[in-house]
């Protein structure tokens, strides 16, 4: 968690303003156009790209993060299957697979309506970003348990999500 003393802005911004000041503290490699922002992220597992896009007409974010899993045609069922299965442990966001190019990916939108209407708080841009990663880095086992271990999707959510005790 960072501290708000590292950021340039107020605790609130434009939500891609405010998503930059973030990333920009962490030290992030990302491009900035307009609405939208893409950044490259190093998670545990793989490299994560994320977007962010921000539609002021409706007052919503759409959040994506895009683990490196790209899902072969004859594997796509059982991966459906895996989403299903993943998207029920699933508070906020939801995985999804992109039929035209077999992309599996993370979504979120976020209706932004704070205090200062169109702004979005540290605290939240936070929150946005770490969820996604955080529950990319959750389930990222259990797509190539399905993909390339062999398992079926109650197998590999059952081998991915055993509690661990203490570190190696």
């Amino acid at each position: 968690m960072l501290d708000e003393s590292d950021f340039e802005r107020d605790d609130v911004a434009a939500p891609i303003d405010m998503l930059e000041s973030y990333v920009a503290a962490h030290g992030w490699s990302y491009e900035r156009q307009d609405e939208e922002i893409i950044v490259e992220v190093k998670g545990s597992w793989t490299q994560y790209e994320l977007r962010a896009l921000w539609r002021e007409e409706d007052s919503v974010l759409q959040f994506l993060a895009f683990p490196d899993i790209r899902v072969p045609d004859d594997r796509r069922a059982a991966l459906y299957e895996a989403i299903g299965l993943v998207n029920e442990q699933l508070w906020i966001g939801h995985f999804e697979l992109w039929s035209s190019s077999g992309i599996l990916l993370y979504r979120h939108a976020a209706l932004v309506d704070g205090a200062e209407e169109g702004t979005l708080s540290l605290a939240a841009a936070e929150l946005l970003i770490e969820s996604a990663i955080d529950e990319c880095e959750r389930f990222y086992p259990v797509f190539q348990f399905v993909l390339w271990g062999g398992k079926t999707p109650r197998e590999a959510i059952a081998a991915a999500l055993i509690e661990t005790q203490g570190e190696a």
